[in-house]
Order: C-alpha cells, then structure tokens, then sequence
C-alpha cells in the first residue's frame, strides 16, 4: 500500500522484459507512505536506528519477496491472490483468514490516503486539522462515495493515470532526496545520530519502527504475479531483487536524508505529510506545495488502484466458494459492485473509528501492516512447507535447500513483525478477524457443508477469545486507538 499503483492487467501474449517487471516492482511499492517516513521514523529512532531498521527490512522483505517468486514457479496454479497459499497449506478456513486479512488491510489503507490529503490541504484550512477532524471526516466521506460511484460506472485506471500517477510521486520524492542530501548539516545529523532523546533503548528503536516498513512494502507480493508474462523466466527473481533494492535505497534515503535537516524532536513533531515539512525547512515554502500537490496525485491514483483491487480479493474469493455467492455481482461494466460496496462500506467505518484515535494516520498504517501479517505469515509458512515435505520437488530438486532456508528466514521474519506489532494490534486484529467468520458460514451454508471441521473450531474459538479480550481491553482503557 505503500505501494500502491496495481499494474493493469497483462495481456497473456505480451511478454516483459526485465527492464519492464524491474518497473513493476518497484511501481508496485513507491507509494503514498514514503511521503510521512521522516516523521514517522523520527518519532521512533535515530540515525543509527534507522539504518538497522531498514537493514532489518530489506532483507525480510526480500525474503518475503523470493518466497512469492518461489511459489509462483512452484505452484502456478494457485492464481487467485495471496490467500490462495494459505487455503493449499493450511485450510479453507485460514484461507478465508487470508483473504478477509488481505482485503480488510487493503481497506483499512485506503483511510491512510484520505487522512493523509486532509491533513496536507490542513496546512492551508486549519479546520482540517491533521486530517482528524469533523470537517476532513465529511470531505473524506464525500471523496469516499464520490469514487465508489465513479469506479461503479467502470472507470479504472487507464494507461495515461499510471503514468500521471508514477511521475506525481516519484519526481517529488527523488527531488527531495536531491535536494535534502545538498542542504543537509553534519551537525544536525550527528545529534540525530542516537535519536531525540525520549525514544528508549536501541531495540525498542528498532521494534517501533517495524509496522512503517511493512506499510511501505506493501505491494512486493504482487510482483509474482506476472512471472508466467516474463520473456524469460529467470528474470523474476533478478527484477524482484533489483526492484526492490532499489526501492530500499530510496525509502531509506528519504529517512535518513531528513535527520540531516532538522533536530530528530522537531522532524517528529511535523505535520504529515512530514517530507513536506522537512523539504520546506531546506528550501522554503515551494519545497512544501511541491511535494503536497505530488503526494495528492499520487494518492488518489492509489486509492483508485487499492479500492479496485481491494473487491477484486473479494469478488475472486467468491468465485472460488472462499466468500459468499453474493459477493459474485457484477454489473454489465465488469465491476464486482456486491464487492465494491462492501469495500466502501468498511472503508468508511474505519475512517469514523479514526476520528477517535490519537494520532488518525499513524493508527490507520499500524492497523494497515498488522491485518497483512497473517497472509504473510501463511504464504512464508506454506513455502516453508514445501520445501520441507519436498512437496514439488520430486521432478525439480535444483533449489530446494536454498528455498528451504529462504522459507525459514521469511516465516521467522513476519512472526518477529507480529511480535514488534505488540499485542495492542494483534487485539485489534482480532476485533476485525473474528466477526468475519459469519461470512464463512454463509458460504459454507451455501455449498450444504458442514460449517466447522474440528481443527477449524479451535481456530475459531481462539479468534472470538482474541476478539472478546481485544474489546475488553479496549473497554478498560489498557489498550487505546
């Protein structure tokens, strides 16, 4: 979601070439989160701290990423989404788990962009404040409907809104870093270098600063998914590997480029979208509009890509009997609107629970990169479980040691993100994964199944107890949003 312009779709006769899936990647990744890094990480860490953050990142991710390259070639079958490796390895019920997760953090990211456009036009309206007040909540609502209304008449992203939209985002981002690294100051930067003060050991640096890296990953499973399009095979995992180097390098470059410009303590106090605050600081007032009208366009190309995509999980789900018959609609443009609709209604809901959080933007990315931890736990373990049953393997062993040990390091990876997530997001997790198992039934109903196989009830029990403990929790004011 950080990444967040989804490619269109691929004729089956083309053929990529690497130079043109290495631009997937990295389309698929740079997106409206790298415009709130500095803050973000500022409030977290310092200069060192970031750097082994995003050490710590990279290397997940890319493990992450050659385990979606790895099940692509090893399970080409399985095309339906990223839910898809989880309902082969471990059930239809995590399986439906999967996709919900999928399909809610998709949701839950799209309220990211409205608050993130109300809080940027809140530098000239005050009444908009940072992007979580009464007022930005009814422009967003506007917006919000306004879009399902356009995208429910079949308008979808065309050639030329792709390339707006690459340029919108891209030309700020690379501008800033330019211009950032020309002005930066050694001094400021070597007082950053520990952090601002009140940001603990150097482990909780680390820790608090694992949900951003997520949030702006999101979008490297989908390089995989063209892998049957590519001229020839191999350079997948060479596009993926380059693509996401390179988006690293500029991920990390906004981050630590910023610690150059101002005091760590007052970076975290900017208002997002930070990077407009940090290029201002540096150049003036151009250097603020020239990011802010970048990440507007930007982020509504976005949200027009993850909202299409977002029914799109739900509408594939239900043509497979994963999600109910109803949610198979769609009207004679092609547009799943059963799907759409519920993806509106959800985005909606989440923009209102917003409004009572402390900090609205970074209480949506954190929920964002929480609910897609369990499709990217399942997908790292069912690679793993490939490679140790040796499933696939018997008539291609070439790579099954390496893949062994890249499904280990990934799966280890997303459970260290569950952990850094803590259990105020694994609660909330729950609050929104539990409910959801009445859409399960209703397909289970549908096909005249039985609704919960033994195994499946322990599963359920243990999502309704989450749930039960995350809203007491809530309740009682251990946990805030």
């Amino acid at each position: 979601m950080a990444g967040t312009d989804t490619v269109s779709q691929t004729s089956s006769a083309q053929k990529l070439t690497f130079l043109t899936m290495t631009a997937m990647v990295v389309g698929s990744m740079v997106g409206a989160g790298v415009f709130s890094l500095p803050r973000r990480f500022a409030q977290e860490t310092g200069v060192a701290g970031a750097l082994i953050a995003w050490a710590i990142a990279g290397s997940g991710m890319l493990m992450l990423a050659f385990v979606f390259q790895t099940l692509a070639v090893r399970k080409p079958h399985l095309d339906a989404g990223v839910y898809a490796y989880a309902k082969a390895g471990f059930g239809e019920y995590l399986g439906f788990f999967s996709a919900f997760g999928y399909w809610a953090s998709a949701c839950v990211g799209n309220v990211t962009y409205w608050v993130l456009i109300m809080s940027t036009v809140g530098a000239i309206v005050p009444g908009l404040g940072d992007g979580d007040t009464i007022l930005a909540a009814v422009l967003s609502t506007i917006g919000i409907w306004v879009f399902y209304l356009l995208i429910r008449r079949g308008v979808r992203e065309a050639a030329i809104i792709n390339r707006i939209v690459t340029v919108a985002k891209l030309v700020p981002i690379l501008v800033f870093i330019l211009v950032a690294a020309i002005y930066l100051d050694p001094k400021v930067f070597a007082d950053n270098f520990s952090g601002n003060g009140d940001t603990g050991t150097l482990w909780n640096q680390i820790t608090g600063t694992m949900l951003v890296t997520v949030f702006v990953f999101l979008g490297v499973e989908g390089a995989s998914v063209y892998s049957r399009h590519a001229k020839r095979r191999e350079d997948v995992g060479r596009a993926t590997v380059l693509g996401l180097l390179s988006v690293l390098a500029v991920f990390a470059s906004v981050t630590v480029v910023s610690y150059g410009i101002l005091p760590a303590a007052e970076i975290a106090e900017l208002r997002q979208p930070s990077m407009a605050g940090v290029l201002e600081e540096a150049v003036g007032t151009w250097g603020k509009v020239f990011v802010s009208v970048g990440l507007i366009v930007s982020v509504l190309g976005a949200y027009l890509a993850w909202t299409l995509m977002s029914a799109e999980v739900l509408y594939v789900a239900a043509l497979d009997d994963d999600m109910p018959r109803f949610l198979r609609q769609a009207n004679s443009a092609d547009v799943p609107t059963a799907a759409l609709l519920m993806t509106t209604i959800l985005i909606q809901v989440v923009l209102v629970v917003t409004m009572f959080s402390e900090d609205a933007f970074n209480f949506a990315l954190d929920l964002t990169s929480a609910l897609s931890l369990i499709p990217f736990l399942l997908a790292a373990g069912y690679a793993l479980k490939l490679a140790s049953t040796g499933e696939t393997y018997g008539e291609a062993p070439r790579g099954r040691r390496r893949e062994l040990v890249v499904g280990a390091l990934a799966t280890a990876y997303t459970a260290f993100l569950l952990y850094a997530a803590g259990y105020k997001f694994i609660l909330l997790s729950f609050i929104i994964y539990a409910p959801a198992s009445v859409l399960f039934v209703m397909a289970r109903r549908e096909q005249g199944r039985r609704l919960f196989s033994p195994s499946e009830l322990v599963i359920l029990v243990l999502s309704i107890v989450g749930a039960v403990v995350g809203v007491v929790a809530l309740a009682a004011g251990w946990i805030s949003i």
